[in-house]
């Protein structure tokens, strides 16, 4: 019953309801007046049903009361409970420190019940981590044990002597397989990490453990004074005794750890990182603070340093050390390499952290590399192989160092690279913008001596080529020591090869530029071989011997980086680069797309690739001489036919009363200009070019020489014959036989038309035979006839042109030539086929008037 129902009930009764009910009762019982009878006998029957009415309400208050008063003494009793209930409640909140779960406010008020159900996940909660706590306090304590284990063993250690340790890893163990089988926890990633804790706990305990031996070690290390130097053999008794100790019980805790421990297995040895524990230090010292010996631009400071630890301290890794590995678990490990390797674990944390802060500076980001390089090859010396770095994609593993740790960083090596082209192109620029780079070298003397005695060691050369060369032998030196054949290729394209096409294209280009000006399409052209033509003549500039000085520039630089060229070719770092290219798919795809790089061809692994990697610019730039040759001779040539002029129309002048046999006749004055001047081109090129490009051209400018002479002098005098051998062999500084050689078909030619019959009368007896002319005689007996006439054999001559030589003989021919000579011009004008016409007709007009048919 609710407390409003009760306080109903208290109150006293109404009396109009009591009214209403009584009319309502009347109403319904005495409707008229015929029911008035009846009034007496209700009014009995109501009196009666009062008196007990009241009896009962009289009974209801007495039973009222007293369930009043119980009721109150059990509600006080339960406030009570409730009060300490709530109290015992809020010190159990206070204790666990726990926010309410169930906010109170006036629309939600938290029960009794729900209290409950939060104190009990709570209490369920607290047990947890009780259980925890009881865990890692375990765990803690083992570990402190294990340390304190150590801290008390006797030498030799043993197993015993990590006893703890051992428990410590069997409670790990055992926890393991508990945590993973409740499902609250889960796996070892749990919320409480509990997993994660213990076995941190047992990593750390070990380092603790090691840690502990490691200082008796490199205590009894400091004793022989290490790290520096060590002199084993002199230390005491006593003391190596110790180290000796040390270092095994170091040992031995490694095997023990390895037994337990399967992560171990491939980890150095614990001796050798504790010795290189001080060297460390020291490096710090030096190289990691700010002392004067940490300075980003003296890489080579802590490079020089760690080589020459790794050198000092090998006797005593390998005699030592070694020893005292020697009947345990890692007999056969090489002490000196394992400690090389710890060593360069120093380098690689140094280099990680200068390296980012050189990327600004390209200078000293090269330098660093090259610093490097320079370490492993150092090392390489000493006798240390570093672990091969696998390659990607199809790459097979090469050489590894500790170079390869900035190389195979991409933005590194492309930071490197880009800094490398930009030095190679602006030392270029530099070498090609100098005043005295088209200035020719003369390192050797050419005013004595004979022509052939020089070599192709006396190459000489402007000083634009030999600074290119020493450019491009200073890049090769710089990627050399590159460990990698991809980073090899990718600096020979990137840095190299352009710079040898630039140099290409402008000796080109200044070939272009005589060219133009030498056909006076324009006047100047600014910068060709080092000439501003802008303020000289172009005439000036392309003709006589200063005209061949430009030419020979540029021919002498080409031909001096082409021979550099094939010697670099035929060297074994590039002949073992092309091999590489040759055989990896990923290297013949770049190189193959290069245009001045020859086309890779896919080869057996135990052949040989053919040609070289500069074949294709060594064909670019013996065209290059080619073309430079061609113009020279085309120059000299040139100019010489062009003074001929005057001497061929000074014959064509000649008086009609001209006499005397072809040995009487006079050289003409108009025939020196022509000789001198072929004079200083030849002694020019013997004072620039080597031997070996002196005597090429000038065979083949003495031989146009001598084919123009005799095709447009039909009767050539034998002095003017000696007069152009003479004069060559002046300039030249040779041999007469040598000289006269190019000049064999004009010179032959002027020995037969001056040959004496006296003391030849059967040699010109068998010429005058017509059925010797029609025989085929043997070659040699040709050569050997006109050998007795020439002194040369034959000298190139056919038997026609012979033949035709000894009818003029007869006849004044100097007066037809120079009769006909004036109505049939040769000159340069003329084509080839219109100079082979005008030569028949003359012969043909020396036929007519000679009597006979040639």
């Amino acid at each position: 019953m609710s407390a409003q129902t009760l306080h109903q009930l208290q109150e006293p009764p109404s009396t109009n309801l009591a009214h209403k009910a009584a009319v309502e009762v009347l109403n319904a019982n005495f409707a008229d007046a015929t029911h008035l009878g009846d009034l007496e006998h209700v009014l009995r029957d109501t009196s009666a049903g009062q008196a007990i009415t009241k009896q009962q309400l009289l009974e209801s208050e007495k039973a009222l009361g007293s369930f009043i008063t119980k009721t109150r003494v059990e509600a006080i009793t339960q406030l009570e409970n409730a009060r300490d209930l709530a109290s015992q409640r809020d010190g159990i909140e206070d204790e666990l420190c726990l926010p309410f779960p169930f906010p109170t406010t006036e629309d939600n008020v938290a029960t009794l019940l729900e209290d409950i159900e939060v104190m009990h996940r709570a209490l369920k909660e607290l047990e947890n981590v009780r259980a925890y706590v009881a865990v890692v306090q375990r765990g803690l304590a083992l570990s402190e044990a294990a340390v304190s284990q150590l801290h008390t063993r006797s030498s030799p250690l043993s197993a015993t002597s990590v006893s703890e340790y051992v428990a410590l890893q069997s409670f790990t163990a055992d926890v393991t397989r508990t945590c993973r089988a409740v499902e609250d926890l889960g796996n070892s990633h749990g919320s409480l990490h509990l997993l994660s804790f213990l076995e941190k706990l047992s990593e750390k305990t070990w380092t603790d453990m090691k840690a502990i031996l490691s200082a008796t070690l490199v205590s009894a290390a400091e004793n022989v004074n290490w790290p520096m130097a060590i002199d084993f053999s002199a230390a005491s008794e006593e003391v190596r005794s110790k180290f000796d100790s040390a270092f095994l019980d170091l040992l031995q805790l490694q095997e023990i750890g390895q037994s337990l421990q399967s992560s171990q297995e491939d980890e150095s040895l614990y001796p050798l990182q504790a010795l290189v524990h001080p060297v460390t230090l020291r490096f710090k010292y030096h190289f990691d603070g700010e002392r004067e010996t940490n300075r980003p631009d003296k890489p080579e400071w802590y490079f020089t340093h760690i080589a020459n630890v790794a050198h000092d301290h090998r006797p005593f890794m390998e005699g030592v050390v070694q020893r005292l590995l020697i009947g345990t678990k890692f007999q056969n490990v090489n002490a000196w390499h394992q400690y090389v390797k710890l060593l360069l674990g120093i380098l690689e944390r140094k280099i990680k952290r200068s390296v980012p802060q050189l990327l600004g500076s390209p200078a000293l980001l090269a330098h660093t590399i090259y610093q490097s390089l320079l370490f492993d090859s150092s090392l390489r010396e000493l006798g240390y192989e570093f672990v091969q770095v696998e390659g990607k994609r199809d790459e097979e593993a090469e050489k590894g160092g500790i170079s390869r740790l900035i190389l195979d960083e991409k933005e590194w090596f492309d930071a490197w690279i880009e800094g490398e082209k930009k030095f190679a192109d602006d030392q270029y620029h530099e070498i090609i913008s100098a005043t005295d780079a088209w200035v020719i070298v003369n390192d050797h003397s050419a005013d004595s001596g004979e022509l052939t005695r020089s070599n192709e060691s006396d190459i000489k050369a402007t000083n634009s080529a030999r600074r290119v060369k020493a450019l491009v032998e200073q890049i090769t030196d710089r990627y050399m020591p590159l460990p990698s054949f991809r980073q090899r290729s990718q600096f020979l394209i990137y840095v190299q090869v352009p710079v040898l096409e630039n140099y290409h294209s402008r000796i080109s280009s200044s070939l272009d530029a005589f060219e133009t000006l030498s056909s006076a399409f324009v006047r100047a052209v600014p910068g060709a071989l080092g000439v501003d033509t802008t303020k000289t003549d172009s005439k000036r500039l392309t003709g006589g011997v200063e005209g061949s000085q430009r030419l020979c520039k540029a021919l002498l630089s080409a031909r001096y980086v082409d021979s550099a060229m094939r010697t670099w070719g035929e060297e074994t770092f590039f002949l073992e680069l092309w091999a590489e290219i040759n055989r990896r798919a990923y290297l013949r795809t770049r190189v193959g797309a290069h245009p001045s790089l020859p086309h890779p061809n896919t080869w057996n692994v135990q052949g040989t690739p053919e040609g070289t990697i500069f074949e294709e610019l060594v064909m670019q730039y013996a065209k290059l001489v080619s073309r430079a040759e061609d113009m020279l001779i085309q120059q000299i040539y040139g100019e010489c036919e062009a003074t001929l002029k005057a001497h061929f129309n000074a014959l064509a002048s000649l008086p009609n009363s001209t006499e005397g046999t072809a040995d009487s006749i006079m050289i003409p004055p108009t025939l020196f200009p022509s000789v001198a001047l072929l004079s200083s081109h030849l002694t020019y090129l013997r004072s620039t070019l080597p031997s070996s490009a002196v005597t090429h051209l000038y065979r083949r400018i003495a031989s146009r020489i001598s084919e123009h002479v005799l095709q447009r002098e039909a009767y050539t005098i034998q002095a003017e014959c000696e007069l152009w051998v003479e004069t060559c062999q002046g300039a030249l500084n040779t041999s007469h036989a040598r000289a006269e050689k190019p000049w064999g078909r004009l010179l032959a030619a002027g020995r037969l038309l001056a040959a004496e019959v006296q003391g030849h009368e059967r040699t010109f007896q068998t010429f005058s035979s017509e059925r010797w002319w029609e025989a085929d005689e043997d070659e040699d007996v040709w050569e050997d006839i006109l050998d007795d006439l020439t002194g040369l054999g034959t000298g190139g001559l056919r038997k026609d042109e012979v033949k035709a030589i000894l009818r003029l003989r007869d006849i004044d021919t100097p007066l037809l030539f120079t009769t006909l000579y004036p109505f049939y011009p040769l000159s340069r004008s003329h084509s080839r086929e219109e100079r082979d016409v005008t030569v028949t007709v003359i012969m043909h007009a020396i036929e007519i008037f000679s009597g006979f048919q040639l």
